[in-house]
């Protein structure tokens, strides 16, 4: 019998310790802020298409470090069981040498191919959510995602600085929402994957505070994005057509929230989880093309 794992499975799987997904909705909001930076012109185009490359390794490298350490609860989850380290298709050592590989990479790609101020945030991110996220703060408090998520919020602060190679408003601006976008977006998820959190002993909000504190919470934090996400509008950084668009958006999502905390199955959640994945690209597209 061949046991021979055949090469494209094996680039197959290390692909997936990559986390693709979540790598493609960081890549767009990286992109995003290098796109309404002033003066991108000025970068080359294959520099920037580097850049971009280098911040899309930077989050795989993270989300692979995530698979390595948290291999023991994925396979005490429905949702994560299938993944290639609880199933065996890699050894753990293999992939932290992979992450380890890709984060340098991705870092030093960044700092030659553009600047190393937005090189800096991209290491600092890459830290910020192994070390203070997955290391620290998932398995400690149910306000994990909440500190945790500001790793996702750096992407657009990465791509601004790759041009101007400082940090001003605006970027901070963009950092603000998505840090207020995750929670609700990943409590969401939480709510109709609750069963797996309570079998591997995450204390995500929903098994701590239960569900009518985390819908709260939640509805609290989708009335905040609305002010936000219009900031670049008042701000003078968009149009008055980003403002409007932004204003709908952030309207239903705020909707979809009261239909979940109207509800007590999981439907809504579901509903609710897909739609906020849309809402923040079509947020970050709005953007780029109404930008002043």
């Amino acid at each position: 019998m061949n046991d021979v794992v055949p090469v494209s499975s094996r680039t197959r799987d290390f692909f997936a310790l990559l986390k693709p997904r979540v790598m493609s909705l960081v890549v767009f909001s990286g992109f995003a802020g290098y796109w309404v930076a002033p003066g991108r012109e000025e970068l080359h185009p294959f520099l920037a298409a580097v850049g971009i490359c280098a911040l899309a390794f930077g989050a795989g490298a993270a989300g692979a470090f995530n698979m390595w350490f948290e291999r023991d609860i994925d396979t005490l989850m429905k949702r994560t069981q299938s993944r290639p380290l609880p199933m065996g298709r890699i050894a753990p050592d293999d992939a932290l040498g992979f992450a380890i590989f890709m984060t340098i990479l991705a870092v030093m790609l960044m700092g030659i191919a553009t600047n190393w101020v937005a090189a800096g945030i991209l290491a600092f991110a890459s830290f910020f959510y192994v070390a203070i996220y997955t290391i620290w703060l998932k398995r400690r408090t149910p306000q994990n995602i909440v500190i945790g998520g500001a790793a996702g919020a750096f992407p657009p602060m990465v791509g601004w600085a790759m041009v101007t190679h400082d940090i001003t408003l605006f970027p901070i601006l963009l950092f603000l929402i998505i840090f207020f976008w995750t929670p609700p977006h990943f409590w969401a998820l939480a709510l109709f994957a609750n069963e797996d959190y309570k079998r591997a002993n995450i204390p995500m909000l929903p098994v701590v505070a239960g569900e009518v504190a985390t819908k709260r919470q939640m509805f609290l934090y989708t009335l905040i994005l609305i002010p936000l996400t219009m900031a670049p509008w008042f701000l003078g950084f968009a149009t008055w057509s980003y403002g409007v668009i932004a204003g709908i958006l952030s309207l239903f999502f705020t909707f979809t929230c009261v239909r979940v905390m109207q509800e007590t199955g999981y439907k809504s959640a579901r509903l609710m989880f897909g739609y906020s994945v849309f809402y923040l690209f079509a947020l970050f597209l709005t953007l780029m093309i109404t930008h002043i």
